[in-house]
């Protein structure tokens, strides 16, 4: 399988913390999982660790409105993708 992608994370986002995957295709395969607050010096701490990283793409997933302040923190640092709950936005 080919590697589009050797440096991106996946971002799990709730509203009181959100859990951060790292994924780095070098040499080898190498993944870091860690959970970061959603408060602001939570997201400057995940920011810092992304850029630490040199991640390029962050692939996030959120249901309501949580994934509002995630993405304004890392907007122009990497490129976001948001995988949203379709469900939470469907007519009923």
């Amino acid at each position: 399988m080919e590697v589009l992608h050797p440096r991106c994370a996946g971002l799990d986002v709730h509203k009181d913390n959100v859990v951060a995957c790292v994924r780095l295709a070098d040499d080898t395969l190498t993944q870091q999982v860690r959970t970061f607050s959603t408060t602001t010096p939570g997201l400057l701490a995940l920011l810092d660790w992304l850029i630490e990283h040199a991640v390029t793409h962050v692939a996030m997933e959120a249901t309501g409105v949580y994934w509002k302040p995630v993405w304004h923190v890392l907007e122009g640092h990497a490129e976001l993708v948001l995988g949203a709950n379709l469900q939470d936005h469907a007519a009923t």
